[in-house]
């Protein structure tokens, strides 16, 4: 089993393991509840199916780094799509329902990335990346979300260790520094993502690379 595959395995057992109370928590993601994030995975796994199958014949133009659109502000949550994701989780109205649709489609995103070929071409939001490329940034996508989940869960099992390592190499890359080894994978992406202000003692280790963070990646 890939990573793709072992960090979206580990994703959906956690959301697996909720209790119906838990989707009315919040969620690492700002204005979202646990609910509204497992709604956007069920849309996250939808795109994975019709991207695998969506091959293209140009040429590769980003991999799994630069897949990542990058901006220093946070979203506002005025997006169209993010608004819709809300109203359409409290549309679901048992937890039970929005479980069973991110097992059913999940599942099913989670065998086409096994079938795929990873040199495969494939095109989604105007870029044309391999297979590989694609399910490699989604690494990133399942650990962060894993760590949105669970954010005020502290009961709740954490990604994949390889998951939460890979995902902090992907966004060193991506922001052009190198976390302090005394920082843990988790601390490093939480603070690196903005998903959790640095102290200041973190702030003092970080030296100049404080200026770069936090990334926000869409």
């Amino acid at each position: 089993m890939d990573l793709f595959s072992r960090s979206w395995t580990a994703l959906r057992a956690a959301v697996a393991e909720l209790g119906d109370e838990d989707f009315v928590r919040p969620s690492g993601c700002a204005g979202w509840l646990v609910r509204d994030l497992v709604c956007h995975l069920v849309i996250d796994a939808q795109d994975v199916l019709i991207t695998l199958v969506t091959p293209v014949d140009e040429e590769p133009t980003r991999d799994a780094v630069t897949y990542w659109a990058v901006s220093r502000t946070p979203p506002t949550g005025e997006d169209p799509l993010d608004a819709l994701i809300v109203r359409l989780a409290a549309a679901y109205r048992e937890p039970g329902l929005l479980k069973f649709h991110l097992d059913d489609v999940g599942s099913a995103a989670g065998r086409a990335a096994d079938l795929v070929d990873r040199g495969l071409r494939v095109g989604t939001q105007d870029q044309v990346l391999t297979a590989g490329d694609y399910l490699d940034a989604y690494v990133l996508e399942w650990t962060m979300h894993h760590l949105d989940l669970i954010a005020h869960l502290p009961d709740a099992a954490e990604p994949p260790a390889e998951g939460l390592a890979r995902t902090r190499a992907m966004v060193e890359k991506i922001a052009g520094i190198a976390f302090p080894a005394s920082f843990s994978d988790r601390d490093a992406l939480l603070i690196g993502t903005g998903r959790r202000a640095a102290t200041a003692a973190e702030r003092a280790e970080l030296g100049a690379s404080a200026a770069e963070l936090p990334l926000f990646l869409g």
